[in-house]
């Protein structure tokens, strides 16, 4: 959890993810850099909050958060425990 709340970033992009979307509209969404938003996701994806739905595809993948992500941002959040 202290991975995601020690940046902005992730915090941001964690939250975006809760409904499927590709980095590039992320990234609009968020007004950040797509680039700080693909390396986010790879770095989310790789302690398994973050999934690829779109494997496949070489552009526009679409990720969304894991359960166990969901449960991170609901406690970031506090709703969870």
């Amino acid at each position: 959890m202290s991975f995601v709340t020690r940046g902005s970033v992730r915090r941001k992009v964690i939250k975006g993810l809760l409904r499927p979307n590709t980095p590039t509209e992320l990234a609009k969404n968020l007004g950040v850099a797509r680039a700080a938003v693909s390396r986010t996701i790879q770095a989310l994806e790789k302690v398994g909050l973050v999934e690829c739905l779109t494997p496949e595809e070489n552009r526009d993948r679409y990720y969304r958060v894991t359960e166990t992500g969901k449960k991170v941002v609901e406690t970031i959040e506090g709703l969870g425990p």
